[in-house]
This record gives structure tokens, C-alpha cells and sequence, in this order.
């Protein structure tokens, strides 16, 4: 299997509802939410309470779990994508090569 090829979500984790700034607005959040904070739409269970609605960001709705993301766990994800939050944030330095 490629390292790109989405997977599915795994039970338990969520790090993608904590790690990313979401900066589109959504249900009871009309400014969006900041990097490193749990979505407020996230359950107990770790589930978005959003998936499949159209109230949904559309930035969640393009994030797919994959196995370089994901890792071995809900740590690993976190990590990585709190790196790609750091990385991708406006004014980030950049290099190219």
C-alpha cells in the first residue's frame, strides 16, 4: 500500500478535529477555531458530530486520513499534523528543495 492511500478514520483519535486552525466559519463558531484546540463538534467517542453535513468545513471535508498522516497512533497523527499547521500557517518561511 501507498503511504498516500486514505484509510479509514481511526476509532479513538480526533487529531484531526485538534491540530488544524479551521478559519471558515461553522455551527457555534463563527470565526472558525484555532490550531491546537478541540473542535467543539468533536464527541466523546472522538467522532465529528459534522461528518456528512453540509454545515461541515470544507476544509475537514478535504482532510483524508492516510497512512502517513495517521502513523501508529493518535500521537503520531497529532505530531504530524501539527507540523503541517506550523508549516502552512501564514507568514511560515518557506524552502524550496
Amino acid at each position: 500500500m501507498r503511504s498516500d492511500t486514505p484509510i479509514a478514520c481511526r476509532p479513538g483519535c480526533g487529531a484531526c478535529c485538534i491540530a488544524p486552525s479551521i478559519s471558515s466559519p461553522m455551527p457555534g463558531l463563527p470565526h472558525g477555531k484555532p490550531a491546537g484546540v478541540p473542535c467543539p463538534h468533536l464527541d466523546d467517542a472522538r467522532r465529528c458530530r459534522l461528518f456528512g453535513r453540509p454545515e461541515r468545513p470544507a476544509v475537514c471535508q478535504g482532510l483524508q486520513p492516510s497512512a502517513d498522516m495517521c502513523g501508529d497512533g493518535p500521537q503520531h497523527a497529532l505530531a504530524w499534523l501539527t507540523r503541517l499547521e506550523h508549516a502552512t500557517r501564514p507568514g511560515a518561511e518557506r524552502s524550496c528543495g
